[in-house]
């Protein structure tokens, strides 16, 4: 991948945007659209747009969220300690130790997150397992006005992990879940604008997926796609983990190519598509079953107004929804190559049945 490429992935990836305050990583995406796409602009729910080739047939949406989970302050108690509660789905079990960057109304602020002691815990405490109401953030504060003069009831936090390489390809940090598939889909439609596109492309930058595809939902109905392509994460199996005897899910592995998902929520027509473009492009790829829900921002745009053509995409990850999740660059530019290559055989008489 293209040292530029990878800057505006670590811009991106540096943003603090829980789930319904996706503002700072709207910027940074919009800003980057702006480069080439034909028109950037932002709803009043909070999502991105960027359009190529307006007024072309059928309409693609390509949609990545940009949310992360969080935590939210809650209440300061008398002497300046903060309660909070998660933004998303957390395991606790990573949160006692960490330090999180809290954006306050002026500033951001660093605080470390504080559990009793392992030494003063009884047994039972060390049988049952962390939960949010054993931590509470501690910001340094003397008391509660000291506390109340930094912070405030509402604001928001993210773990305190930067985006940082790893060896041969792979990259780590919070929040690759789902900011990697907004920087796929964004690619994808950069490197389609580039050969002349047929479709008209609306490629978005979707908000609040981690609490129940709501900026899937406003955007899919204001957009009224054809066909919609969603990207994000999907769990890897290649770790220590995963018992390949036990396991009924198929093996996922880093920089093996993007998994291409089939089942109910994603259309036939469109995955057969999506895997002979890969196969006749070269481009590396890994099926995935779904009987289900995906949890995906997929699972609404198949469903808005009456009916898309949506297909999934997803980029191999390991360790979700904890401060250090795991993807190879490789698998962001084959998946980004993926999605650009289908987008253009997608035609007017097109048929997904």
């Amino acid at each position: 991948m293209h040292d530029d490429r990878i800057a505006f992935l670590r811009r991106l990836m540096a943003a603090i945007c829980p789930s319904g305050y996706e503002q700072e990583a709207a910027r940074i995406w919009r800003a980057e659209a702006e480069t080439f796409a034909d028109r950037v602009w932002t709803d009043r729910h909070g999502n991105t747009y960027a359009g190529i080739h307006e007024g072309g047939a059928p309409r693609v949406m390509l949609a990545g969220h940009v949310d992360e989970i969080g935590l939210m302050i809650t209440r300061v108690d008398d002497k300046g300690f903060l309660s909070f509660t998660g933004i998303g789905m957390w395991d606790p079990q990573v949160l006692p130790g960490q330090r999180v960057r809290i954006r306050a109304k002026d500033a951001v602020r660093l605080a470390v997150i504080g559990r009793k002691p392992i030494h003063l815990l009884k047994e039972d405490s060390l049988k049952r397992g962390v939960t949010i109401d054993d931590l509470w953030i501690d910001i340094g504060a003397r008391d509660r006005a000291d506390a109340e003069s930094l912070v405030s009831i509402g604001d928001v936090a993210v773990l305190d992990y930067g985006f940082e390489p790893l060896a041969n390809d792979l990259v780590t940090g919070r929040g690759l879940d789902d900011r990697v598939g907004a920087f796929v889909v964004l690619e994808a439609a950069r490197l389609a604008a580039m050969r002349n596109p047929g479709a008209e492309i609306i490629c978005v930058a979707t908000i609040q997926e981690e609490i129940g595809y709501r900026g899937a939902v406003s955007s899919a109905f204001a957009v009224e796609p054809d066909v919609a392509i969603a990207v994000d994460v999907g769990h890897a199996t290649d770790t220590p983990c995963a018992d390949p005897g036990r396991r009924r899910d198929a093996d996922v592995c880093l920089g093996s190519g993007p998994v291409i998902t089939t089942g109910p929520y994603t259309n036939h027509g469109l995955t057969r598509l999506l895997v002979d473009t890969a196969a006749s492009t070269d481009i590396p790829y890994q099926l995935g079953a779904c009987p289900s829900e995906t949890g995906t921002d997929t699972d609404v745009l198949q469903i808005s107004r009456t009916g898309v053509v949506t297909g999934l995409v997803s980029i191999p990850n390991r360790y979700m929804h904890s401060p250090c999740e795991v993807v190879h660059l490789d698998d962001l530019a084959n998946a980004a190559r993926l999605v650009a290559e289908t987008v253009l055989r997608i035609e007017p008489e097109s048929s997904f049945l």
